[in-house]
């Protein structure tokens, strides 16, 4: 007697698909040969996630197919083909049951508005400067296919440090790495995290960072590990955190400014005769709004410069002298 052939549950198969989208995006970007990284794994990692969703929400009996309630029963819809039509990973992080934490869902929107900034558009710069976003993508996705679907799922073990032709060191993850991107995307980065709270952008499980430090040892047994952790608790750790935290904070809370302070600030300097008028004129001239350049942000419909823009303010004034100064008849 043939023993028939076991059918894997929807719900089996739609993980076992999760995990293959997950591997094949992480692949894909870690791939030398690879150009469209972005792009890639982005499309990829949405997949991987709406189907672990998917998966969750039939284990758990809620209807993740789109339908319409008639007099008696549910009318679902179809495609043109007659399949029916799922739902998509945004309306999946919008449903009520979902178990995935804020920081979570904050980093996956993050992802589904940059595929739709870059989908149609060059999307220079993108791989580097959002690499602590998709690596918070990666680490979610290991950390709740887990806690879901059981430890026997895990991707830990697939992917192991990438060797490199380039050295860890400071690269495009300075300050002026955001006004390389597309402009499109520079006022897209801006706007997404103006809303979001001090405490969801530090969260690991939006962006995930490490401080790389070089180390020289002498110790034989440690000479071969690429990387080295300390532990947060530990007096090294805690030195660390202390220390890196003061130097980002000066970092990252740069100061803004309104166009009025940054006017007054120019008269105070004794550019008297510089206005609100000349300053509209000059960053129009220098397309100063273009999120790209870098020279400031919009933030709940209100336009703040940074110091940036007030050095290429003071150095226009210094330049034209003689129209905002007033000169003392002897």
């Amino acid at each position: 007697m043939v023993a028939k052939k076991r059918i894997p549950s929807v719900k089996s198969e739609l993980v076992r698909q999760s995990r293959e989208a997950a591997l094949n995006a992480v692949q894909s970007f870690n791939n030398p040969l690879t150009t469209f990284k972005t792009e890639t794994f982005i499309v990829l990692m949405v997949i991987a996630w709406t189907h672990l969703l998917h998966a969750y929400y039939r284990q758990n009996g809620i209807e993740y197919r789109y339908f319409s309630m008639g007099p008696k029963k549910r009318k679902f819809d179809r495609t043109k083909s007659g399949a029916f039509k799922h739902w998509e990973l945004e309306r999946c992080l919008n449903e009520k049951a979902c178990p995935l934490d804020g920081p979570t869902k904050h980093n996956l929107r993050f992802l589904i508005g940059l595929r739709h900034e870059i989908e149609h558009h060059r999307s220079a710069g993108t791989d580097e400067m959002f690499s602590g976003r998709y690596l918070a993508c990666c680490l979610n996705y290991e950390r709740y296919i887990c806690e879901l679907f059981g430890k026997r799922h895990s991707l830990g073990a697939a992917a192991s440090f990438t060797l490199q032709f380039r050295d860890l060191n400071a690269t495009d993850a300075s300050a002026d790495a955001v006004a390389r991107l597309p402009s499109n995307v520079a006022k897209y980065l801006h706007e997404f995290d103006a809303e979001l709270s001090d405490e969801e952008i530090a969260s690991p499980h939006f962006r995930r960072r490490f401080l790389f430090v070089p180390v020289v040892t002498s110790k034989k047994a440690q000479a071969d590990a690429v990387i080295e952790f300390a532990s947060p608790e530990s007096d090294l750790g805690l030195a660390i955190n202390e220390k890196y935290q003061q130097v980002m904070l000066k970092e990252v809370e740069r100061p803004k400014l309104l166009p009025s302070e940054v006017v007054a600030l120019m008269q105070a300097e004794g550019f008297v005769r510089f206005n609100l008028h000349q300053h509209a004129q000059l960053w129009k001239r220098l397309n100063g709004k273009n999120p790209g350049k870098g020279y400031g942000v919009l933030i709940a419909n209100t336009w703040y410069w940074y110091e940036r823009w007030v050095n290429e303010v003071r150095q226009h004034c210094a330049q034209n002298k003689e129209l905002y100064t007033v000169i003392l008849e002897g």
